[in-house]
């Protein structure tokens, strides 16, 4: 598709997604805009916007994934740069949102750590908030500004609609993951089954048990995220002893974080199939790996918020 912005239209990145934004901006048709990036010797984060801004409309591209903290104060301060230069409207684009697993108080005393990065963004001054298959669809709620929140699955499943397995069941890792899986099966008209995990006794070991048929046929574990890979990892050992034909694992967000890599080099799994929404560095590619682009969707979005147009179609 062909897109045409005008001149009050400005794309950003900081430091976690300038690759994605560079494609994003090649889409639009317009540049990446210039700022600089720079750290004092004790660590604290300066920001330059170096054109002007003043009555645009921006858009942010920026994750929170690894280093976190780093890459919410670049995207805090960013945002404070752009409103202190009259920016007409700030639209924070975040393919990753980090801290969203902190969604809720699972224990006493534990903070919802999700909400204060609402809070945080919103004081900053963004005006809207665009993000891809957050992790708790909830947080939606945590912000009094507009959220769009787009979809990975459909670009997942559409890369194994074109592989045309035979005989494919898309496989939940935990029973947190369900709704997920259901929508993927929906898209390839497949089964699903998922993993059962239970502690039955404290000193006993976990009892790991597959709800639904998998045997001999093709099974793709979808989850929004692989952070350690121990979950895909189970769940994939899991599916072999019980003779699947072969495993895929896919997710939007490849976090990869500690023993990942490791966890997944020998798991018996064909394929990992993830997205950009989070720049991996060069150790973290596999042979196994395939990385998908969501800069067409992201692009789409963004062209839609700045022409005012629905963006509701791309939440399917």
């Amino acid at each position: 598709m062909s897109y045409q912005v005008n001149d009050k239209f400005k794309l950003f990145t900081v430091q976690s997604n300038p690759s994605l934004t560079k494609e994003v901006a090649l889409l639009l048709g317009c540049e990446v805009g210039k700022s600089s990036v720079k750290r004092f010797s004790d660590g604290e984060v300066q920001i330059h916007i170096e054109e002007s801004v003043r009555g645009a409309d921006v858009f942010i591209v920026q994750s929170t994934g690894q280093p976190g903290n780093e890459h919410v104060m670049e995207l805090l301060i960013m945002i404070d740069a752009l409103k202190r230069a009259s920016a007409k409207s700030i639209n924070v684009v975040i393919p990753y949102y980090g801290y969203a697993r902190q969604d809720r108080k699972a224990r006493s005393r534990e903070p919802i750590a999700a909400k204060l990065i609402a809070n945080l963004m919103e004081t900053a001054g963004a005006n809207r908030v665009v993000t891809v298959d957050l992790h708790a669809p909830q947080i939606q709620g945590f912000f009094d500004i507009p959220v769009d929140p787009l979809q990975g699955i459909p670009l997942l499943a559409n890369y194994f609609k074109k592989k045309k397995l035979v005989e494919p069941v898309v496989v939940a890792p935990n029973t947190s993951g369900l709704g997920r899986a259901r929508r993927l099966a929906e898209y390839l008209n497949a089964p699903i089954a998922f993993i059962d995990k239970r502690h039955p006794e404290p000193g006993f070991p976990q009892s790991v048990q597959i709800v639904g048929e998998v045997a001999g046929m093709n099974a793709i574990i979808i989850d929004d995220l692989i952070d350690t890979g121990a979950t895909v990892t189970l769940a994939a050992n899991a599916l072999a002893d019980h003779q699947v034909a072969s495993i895929f694992v896919c997710c939007t967000h490849p976090v990869l974080t500690g023993p990942a890599i490791d966890h997944l080099k020998i798991a018996p799994i064909e394929e990992i199939v993830v997205t950009n929404t989070i720049e991996l560095s060069t150790e973290k590619y596999l042979d196994n790996m395939t990385v998908l682009s969501i800069g067409e969707l992201l692009a789409e979005a963004i062209y839609r918020i700045h022409k005012e147009q629905s963006v509701s179609t791309l939440f399917k």
